[in-house]
């Protein structure tokens, strides 16, 4: 069956739902709306968190899936459709939920040999003393959250503890990773190559929520400054991550890079945004995609692997 079969049915354009990242999941979900209506397709939105969104799949061909965070990105929903017989974008659902555990990720490239900065996971009963004595600064961060919701750093002792505290909020655990003190980078994933670096600065702590979707001070810089050689290491770096999970399609893969040159990897995220202040719309206009033709790209590459 060809792409074409798709112009016979509308595409569920998955958006919304419950998660922490509700919000942000709108917009991208109205940036795949207008881009594929734009590109001749029939669109249908369809937002879980509406009680009868199960029966608004019916007749749809394909779903394109625009959720973040848990319920959209876990392989819950992957798993749904599934069971529904509906094919969807993106990875299947154990790449899908290996990526969203943070920690689960971070075991497995740890025990590959997969640069990734230093690691534990809190519980009310830990040493707050010795994780800092061990690891010195850390991010702590929920397990499975995106969008940097809930993470903050920590240098002391009672500082991880307020940290552990504000990150419990957020379900599927806590873990304190090493601070890495340097640029940090993010590397766009499509089919089986990696789109060009980006190099992210902003004047807050990190790249929080507010410079990643709100602020206009943050900077991207793409060409991310890197020499061939150096694009090449941190390119293969992020393929190697994102195929460990068993993600597909596409996906962007969030390293740091310390004063030694070296780079590590932080988390893999299989529905990144597709906002106006987002990095993969980025990464593939310096790629030569504008954003309708990047969403009809995830779109074959998607149904082309269902079939």
């Amino acid at each position: 069956m060809t792409i074409e079969a798709l112009r016979q049915s509308p595409i569920a354009v998955l958006l919304g739902g419950s998660s922490a990242e509700r919000e942000i999941s709108l917009q991208s979900g109205q940036t795949v709306v207008t881009a594929l209506e734009s590109l001749g397709y029939a669109v249908r939105p369809v937002d879980p968190a509406d009680a009868d969104w199960v029966s608004r799949l019916q007749g749809a061909g394909f779903a394109f899936i625009a959720l973040h965070g848990p319920g959209g990105e876990d392989g819950s929903m992957q798993g749904a459709l599934q069971a529904l017989g509906v094919p969807y974008t993106g990875s299947g659902v154990l790449g899908s939920a290996l990526a969203m555990d943070k920690l689960r990720s971070k075991q497995l490239w740890q025990g590959i040999g997969l640069s990734t900065a230093g690691f534990v996971t809190l519980t009310a009963d830990s040493d707050w003393q010795g994780v800092i004595d061990r690891l010195g600064k850390v991010f702590v961060k929920p397990a499975c959250e995106g969008s940097s919701i809930g993470m903050s750093s920590a240098d002391s002792a009672s500082a991880l503890r307020e940290a552990f505290e504000a990150a419990g909020h957020y379900s599927g655990g806590v873990l304190a990773e090493q601070y890495i003190d340097g640029p940090e980078y993010t590397v766009a994933v499509l089919g089986d190559r990696a789109l060009p670096s980006i190099r992210l600065e902003t004047d807050n702590a990190f790249y929080d929520y507010e410079a990643k979707y709100l602020s206009d001070d943050t900077r991207y810089h793409c060409p991310s400054g890197l020499t061939p050689e150096e694009e090449a290491e941190i390119s293969e770096l992020a393929l190697w991550a994102f195929r460990s999970l068993g993600c597909a399609v596409w996906g962007r893969v969030d390293l740091m890079r310390d004063a030694d040159g070296r780079f590590y990897v932080l988390e893999v995220n299989t529905i990144p945004g597709m906002t106006s202040h987002s990095l993969v719309p980025m990464a593939a206009a310096a790629a030569g995609l504008a954003v309708p033709a990047l969403v009809e790209r995830i779109v074959e590459l998607s149904w082309q692997g269902a079939q």
